[in-house]
């Protein structure tokens, strides 16, 4: 394993000390491997701004060279990358290094886990063979895969990344829904934070089994505001300060391996940088999402996930939202969220009995379930893309985003004082999980 670790206390790891660190995760890799002539890279896409994954990205093309070098995003279930969206995260690379992963189409079958496994992972809860299936690129006679991506609390694995930006990011659909829809029957609040999980354990299975002949090496990021402490912002402009906390590299999935190590070691320290314990419970919740980064609800409920754990029944959580402009990440999913809203778990479990076409995709079901409050908390999006009615159709409250930018101007990170009333303010939800102390 390599490892590159900013102290708890110290500065944020720097632009040399990157560079530095990919120029000897080459050298190695290249030791163990032989010329690198034909090199995979596997980035998140854009979706993941403060991953470093995109700088990361950039020093293996020029040290590389570009011949040597083919691009495919993690994109899973998202849109695929535009080259607008390239330029805006990946500088300028050449959008023909670009390939584009279809979680419907081009995908290999690989075979499955059986499910007995998942009846092992899932308390006997849920009983299906697990498909490995992958992205058709990622078998190709690649000499190095460099899958690429940021370590962090997350609602669907528990800490993301590692084996699923493989197994989920260049996943097919039946493998993206059905390890989602086993993270929601296991319940969000208890996976996320945590590095083992029944999830985690699915993903990390079927990349060892299935992956293992690939020569594939992990480099993980853990990454977290800077300066520590409360620091000013503003809801116009938000200020985007975050530094790179740890960098780490490994290669093989699963127990005992240098990768798991690696995982290991990043969900370590990402638990003490990224989860803010709250010592009372949050009333009233401000998240801001980035007009750029955040198009849907699909991706912009990271505002709901990461700060669920952190709020009092019956508080209000307000979503920042300038650029969400619809529900669902394509067509399909978006027109399954219109029908059928973000109603709780009894409801949607009830949809998936009757429509089949929501029943054919899981993994919108588990969306369906994270983006609800369950009746114990109120969930207003604030934007002026999607109509009030679009946006009380599914079960939210609305309020124009002028008008939330005006009522909750000038708030900073953290707890604020508003009007005699306590206001919890949240910049970028994807940086981070909130929570009470005792949950």
């Amino acid at each position: 394993m390599i490892e590159d670790l900013a102290t708890q206390e110290g500065p944020s790891l720097g632009s040399d000390s990157l560079s530095r660190f990919v120029e000897r995760f080459l050298s190695e890799a290249e030791t163990r491997r032989g010329p690198l002539r034909r090199v995979l890279i596997v980035p998140p896409d854009q979706t993941r701004p403060h991953s470093y994954a995109f700088a990361i990205t950039r020093e293996l093309v020029r040290l590389l060279k570009r011949n040597a070098v083919t691009i495919l995003p993690a994109t899973g279930t998202h849109r695929a990358m535009s080259h607008e969206d390239i330029a805006s995260v990946f500088g300028d690379l050449d959008p023909e290094l670009f390939i584009v992963h279809d979680h419907r189409r081009g995908n290999l079958h690989r075979g499955e886990l059986p499910a007995s496994f998942v009846e092992e992972l899932s308390g006997g809860r849920l009983s299906f063979a697990f498909p490995a299936e992958y992205d058709a690129a990622l078998f190709q006679p690649w000499d190095l895969v460099v899958s690429i991506g940021q370590v962090v609390p997350h609602e669907v694995v528990g800490m993301a990344n590692y084996t699923k930006n493989l197994v989920v990011g260049l996943g097919g659909e039946r493998a993206i829904s059905l390890s989602h829809w086993l993270g929601a029957v296991t319940g969000l609040e208890s996976l996320m934070g945590r590095a083992d999980t029944p999830v985690r354990r699915l993903l990390d299975a079927s990349a060892q089994t299935f992956l293992g002949d690939l020569p594939v090496e992990y480099i993980l990021t853990v990454t977290g505001y800077e300066p520590r402490g409360k620091r000013k912002d503003t809801l116009s402009s938000p200020a985007r300060r975050y530094g790179l906390r740890g960098i780490f590299a490994g290669s093989g999935h699963g127990p005992g391996t240098d990768g798991e190590a690696a995982f290991l070691a990043a969900a370590d320290l990402s638990s003490r940088e990224n989860i803010t314990l709250l010592s009372e419970e949050v009333k009233t919740c401000v998240v801001r999402l980035d007009g750029r980064a955040y198009r849907s609800t699909w991706l912009g409920n990271k505002a709901i996930y990461r700060t669920r754990m952190a709020l009092a029944d019956k508080a209000m959580l307000y979503v920042l939202a300038p650029g969400v402009e619809r529900f669902g990440e394509d067509p399909r999913i978006d027109a399954l969220i219109r029908r059928h809203g973000y109603r709780g778990t009894p409801a949607t479990l009830k949809a998936v009995r009757e429509d089949p076409e929501l029943a054919a995709s899981l993994a919108a079901a588990a969306h369906l379930v994270h983006g609800s409050s369950e009746g114990r908390f109120r969930i207003t999006y604030c934007t002026e893309l999607l109509s009030r009615s679009e946006v009380e159709s599914v079960g939210y409250e609305y309020l124009s985003f002028s008008e939330a930018a005006s009522r909750f101007s000038g708030l900073a990170e953290g707890w604020n004082e508003r009007n005699g009333d306590l206001v919890f303010y949240v910049s970028e939800p994807a940086l981070g999980l909130w929570k009470r102390a005792e949950r």
